[in-house]
């Protein structure tokens, strides 16, 4: 099967699980594993950030930075469709015991002038107190979509005059920074924290490193505690991120190049409606006759190749590295035989 239903669906390369199984360990609860000190450290200096923290998945970083940065009764804004809203079980409320400002934007993305009108204000006691701004980078719902840099940093200086943290679900933000070649230090720098996943297009099996400065990071590492996340001998799944890192950005450009063949394809067949842009690893198609969402999502297991329903009439297909240059040429064949 040609699995296109999510780039988390990759397999380790025989390269990287070398790594883990040669990786040195030690309690990580105790602070003593150094595969994940190496990673902490490792990912940390890639952006400039004081400190980082090893967790088992990016809705932990998320939940974790949002429990740090956030009081009960407290609101947090964000776009509608944004993950740590849509798709983290209600963490935010049930882990914080925070409401959700979710603002419309577009293609996951928000902007500063909107997130201005929907700030309360501080000294009515019939709103909840506004006290964090979430973006994510890149924008999953939004086909994957790459925010402006400009505007993050008009949204920083927003954030900066209103005495807001700024959060980042990094899940894609390496497909990001690949696409707009800005340094990962200065990009970095407009946020306080960041979540970064190892186990999507970085095709790590398992993990993301949560980042910020050494007081939110020794919160952070308290709370995911709380949460249940201490790990032990971690080392070994460190050594599979630790890896990505540092072989399996550069290779992301391919992945996009497959995504705008797919693209360019679907944009040619009759029995599809519209393709959000393509901007990384991320293809949404929107049906002409959206009833026949499941019929086509069949008709292409049958052909041997995995999509995922992304909502009404529409379809997702995301590049990754366990998909070939052949694959996709495989798969763009069927498409054509569907019109």
């Amino acid at each position: 099967m040609i699995d296109l239903r999510s780039d988390t669906v990759t397999q380790p390369s025989k390269e990287m699980l070398d790594a883990m199984f040669q990786a040195k360990v030690g309690d990580d609860v105790f602070g003593e594993d150094p595969t994940v000190n190496e990673l902490e450290s490792y990912t940390a200096g890639y952006f400039g950030k004081e400190a980082a923290l090893f967790c088992s998945s990016g809705t932990q970083t998320n939940q974790i930075a949002i429990n740090v940065h956030v009081q009960p009764g407290c609101e947090v804004i964000c776009h509608e469709e944004s993950h740590i809203y849509k798709y983290e079980g209600g963490g935010i409320a049930k882990n914080s015991g925070a409401s959700v400002r979710l603002l419309h934007g577009d293609r996951g993305r928000i902007q500063a002038n909107e997130i201005a009108k929907y700030l309360n204000p501080k000294h009515d006691v019939h709103f909840p107190l506004t006290a964090l701004v979430s973006l994510e980078d890149t924008a999953n719902r939004g086909g994957g979509a790459i925010y402006d840099f400009n505007e993050i940093k008009t949204i920083r200086k927003l954030c900066q005059t209103e005495g807001l943290p700024l959060h980042l679900d990094g899940a894609r933000l390496m497909n990001a920074l690949v696409v707009n070649q800005i340094n990962p230090i200065e990009y970095a720098n407009e946020f306080d924290s960041i979540s970064l996943c190892l186990s999507k297009g970085l095709g790590a099996p398992i993990g993301s490193v949560l980042l910020g400065n050494r007081d939110f990071i020794t919160k952070a590492r308290r709370v995911r505690k709380v949460f249940g996340g201490g790990m032990r001998q971690a080392g070994i799944i460190a050594a599979g991120g630790l890896y990505a890192l540092k072989e399996n950005v550069a290779r992301l450009s391919l992945d996009h190049l497959h995504a705008k063949q797919l693209e360019n394809c679907l944009n040619n067949c009759s029995w599809v409606q519209s393709v959000l842009e393509v901007q990384t690893n991320i293809v949404v198609i929107q049906l002409v006759d959206a009833e026949k969402r499941d019929f086509y999502i069949e008709k292409l297991a049958v052909n041997g190749i995995k999509t995922m329903a992304f909502g009404i009439g529409m379809i997702r297909m995301v590049t990754h590295l366990d998909v070939s240059e052949d694959q996709i040429s495989f798969v763009v064949e069927i498409l054509k035989s569907f019109s």
